[in-house]
């Protein structure tokens, strides 16, 4: 490996513990703007994929372009700087090398999460008055409202599964990210697994925040309604009680246990969980029955 443009795995991991410690210790309100451009950045990501996608019927073709141009959300936030609810699942790592406490990483997490929802939020209030929602004869319009009747009308276990599915991919570009030394390195590494879950259809509930609330805002349009295709009685379905109980409840823990578990744990135990004591212990023990 050329140490000149990657970080090694090893020392991935002892930069997201790094990165952890100075997450945990930002400022409250710092934290909280910075998650709230990090949730602008992936709903105009979001949005300019539903833009790319509305007029093309094959639905594996619309996968693959909306996954393509929603990579450039996670592009802006880690290349801009901003602080994603998602990506800061990785912050386990700080608290298992005991650089930073449990409740340092909730405080983080929470306040990210709620500050992520503003940004998603307010740039769906945007685009809902932006008159793009009437794009192709209010095609665009239908799409939104499609795309979040089928979120909220999945089931518990699906989302839950989705949403850890997601989560592992996200935090994978985001620890390859941290190896790359260049721009272009880092645009490359985030693209990809990124492009994936979306492809995959997996559920993101940063991207939910904007998808979700922009879809309940073009249902009060009865061409949008129409334009969707969708029955009325699925369409009563999409409200806010169903986005939080049905989608990002299940969604969001998903999402940790993807981030948290399958990423952040897991590359804790290979690369930076200290072997040393059991060594020691196991000598000792050795020498003991020897003797």
């Amino acid at each position: 490996m050329d140490d000149n443009k990657m970080n090694a795995p090893d020392e991935i991991a002892a930069h997201v513990s790094q990165t952890s410690v100075q997450k945990a210790e930002r400022d409250a309100i710092k934290t909280f703007v910075l998650a709230v451009l990090a949730g602008v950045f992936i709903a105009l990501a979001a949005q300019a994929s539903n833009m790319a996608i509305h007029t093309i019927t094959n639905y594996g073709l619309s996968k693959v372009v909306g996954g393509a141009v929603f990579s450039a959300g996670l592009i802006m936030v880690l290349l801009a700087g901003a602080e994603l609810f998602t990506g800061n699942n990785l912050m386990i790592i700080g608290v298992l090398d005991k650089r930073i406490t449990m409740g340092q990483m909730l405080r983080n997490w929470i306040i990210v999460y709620i500050g992520n929802f503003v940004g998603a939020v307010l740039i769906a209030l945007l685009i809902n008055h932006s008159n793009l929602l009437n794009s192709s004869n209010g095609a665009l319009g239908g799409l939104t409202v499609k795309i979040a009747v089928s979120k909220v009308n999945l089931s518990f276990e699906q989302a839950f599964i989705l949403g850890i599915l997601c989560n592992w991919l996200v935090c994978i570009a985001v620890w390859m990210s941290y190896g790359a030394k260049d721009a272009i390195g880092k645009v490359a590494v985030i693209f990809f697994p990124i492009w994936i879950f979306v492809l995959s259809g997996f559920e993101h509930s940063v991207a939910n925040m904007y998808y979700i609330p922009a879809g309940i805002l073009a249902k009060s349009d009865d061409a949008f309604v129409q334009a969707s295709h969708v029955s009325l009685d699925m369409i009563n379905k999409l409200n806010w009680g169903s986005f939080i109980i049905n989608n990002l409840l299940p969604v969001t823990l998903g999402n940790i246990v993807g981030g948290s578990l399958l990423v952040g744990m897991i590359y804790w135990f290979i690369y930076s969980y200290k072997r040393n004591n059991g060594v020691v212990k196991r000598e000792k023990a050795r020498k003991g029955m020897s003797a």
